[in-house]
């Protein structure tokens, strides 16, 4: 019941901030909006306001703002179809403007009340951890390095190495200054992957912070603050060897040593394969220790900015990669379920998380739209540069089929990412 609340409440906040961008843009042109919709079918409920019908509708995952004259060419100065090409971009593009200006909205609010960073953010970036196979691991980096710059760039903490290494997105190349005992070591790595992380964390000791709610952890009784100690008679000293070594185990019967307090205890874990990755998983996040920062006004909207900006890189990368075909479909593109399951994942761990998540989804759906496909926002912009272009409307017939391959390709997308929810389903 959490997931579909949290579902519920992500969906709706979204779909209203989209549409009020088209609503509030079409009242500010003269345009009459005759429908504002939050859902698609049958109305469930409705309520008659000036002009305009307010309904929620029956199916949650949309919604809809209808125009006088978005359909018929009319010359009345209320209808849509009356209004300049450039008016016409301008409420067409304001649903995905409002879901960036949420973002940034959201993103700047929380730095200005206080968020909850890591501490190891602000500490010097000695490397704990190399992952296997990563970038950092073909460049050759250690255990124990002291990473002192990225492309040339001093790094003092953990936050400097994410903030450039974020910055350099579009390289294709990272080089790295590291400190190796006395010597300053210079190596270079190409990217293999799109959304390729560098690989390398801090040394994190093996305490877990969260246990996630009906995850194999939580109903073998493994609770906050319990030390990992082995691992199927492996011994851990980190959180990474915890990673590391559930990343070998082939048995879903995991045998975990734990201390809680001044005892210790033997857990069996009947682990879940992760459908991403094939790997059993606990359900266990390790306990990092936090400092709460807080912004001001203008920083935090800084904050706000910058980030939604390097969401939006990250974004666009993976859907460039998905239309490329280097990163697969079946991996990246989620429906319903997957968003339902993120959103209720996310609520447990917490507002923040939760807000985050939704702040995520929001510069999705902005960037989704702004796609140049028929009945999304950027498929109707460009039908209105063309019709800028042209100096007049495109004829009915090349719309016709426009919408009608639109629709088409929408419902191919549709299909697709509901196959792919079910297939995590039934490997769960």
């Amino acid at each position: 019941m959490d997931y579909v609340i949290a579902f519920l409440i992500l969906i709706g906040v979204l779909v209203i901030v989209h549409e009020l961008g088209h609503f509030l843009f079409a009242k500010l042109f003269g345009v009459r909006v005759e429908i504002f919709s939050v859902g698609f079918g049958p109305s469930i409920l409705n309520k008659q306001m000036g002009e305009t019908q307010y309904r929620i509708s029956l199916i949650p995952l949309g919604g809809y703002v209808k125009l006088y004259g978005e359909e018929d060419n009319t010359s009345d100065p209320r209808a849509f179809s009356s209004k300049s090409p450039i008016q016409k971009i301008l409420i067409a593009f304001a649903g995905p403007l409002f879901n960036f200006l949420f973002a940034i909205l959201v993103i700047s609010l929380l730095w200005m009340y206080g968020m909850d960073v890591p501490s190891y953010e602000l500490e010097k970036p000695i490397v704990g951890y190399v992952v296997e196979n990563s970038l950092a691991s073909r460049m050759g980096v250690k255990e124990g390095d002291l990473i002192v710059e990225v492309n040339s760039r001093p790094v003092k903490t953990w936050q400097d190495v994410r903030k450039v290494y974020m910055q350099a997105l579009t390289d294709k190349e990272i080089e790295l200054k590291v400190l190796r005992g006395s010597e300053v070591i210079s190596l270079k790595g190409a990217k293999v992957g799109l959304n390729e992380s560098l690989g390398v964390e801090p040394l994190i000791p093996p305490v877990v912070g969260h246990v996630l709610k009906g995850s194999p952890a939580y109903d073998a009784g493994i609770r906050p603050m319990d030390v990992v100690l082995e691992i199927n008679d492996v011994p851990v000293r980190t959180w990474q060897d915890i990673v590391r070594t559930m990343s070998k185990v082939q048995d879903q019967v995991v045998n975990l040593k734990i201390k809680r307090g001044q005892e210790v205890y033997e857990k069996t874990v009947v682990a879940k394969k992760d459908p991403k990755t094939g790997r059993y998983i606990l359900g266990i996040a390790p306990d990092i220790k936090t400092v709460k920062i807080r912004k001001g006004p203008i920083d935090a909207l800084y904050t706000g900015v910058e980030r939604t900006y390097e969401l939006s890189v990250l974004t666009l990368k993976s859907i460039a990669g998905m239309i490329t075909g280097k990163v697969p479909l079946r991996d990246s593109l989620g429906g319903p379920l997957t968003i339902a399951q993120l959103a209720g994942e996310s609520i447990q761990q917490s507002y923040t998380a939760f807000l985050n998540m939704m702040v995520l989804i929001s510069i999705n759906l902005a960037l989704i739209n702004l796609l140049p496909l028929p009945v999304l926002d950027g498929g109707l912009i460009l039908l209105f540069v063309l019709e800028g272009i042209r100096r007049r409307p495109m004829p009915e017939r090349f719309k016709e089929i426009w919408y009608k391959i639109g629709i088409a390709l929408v419902a191919l997308l549709t299909l697709l990412a509901l196959t792919n929810d079910l297939m995590r389903f039934l490997r769960h």
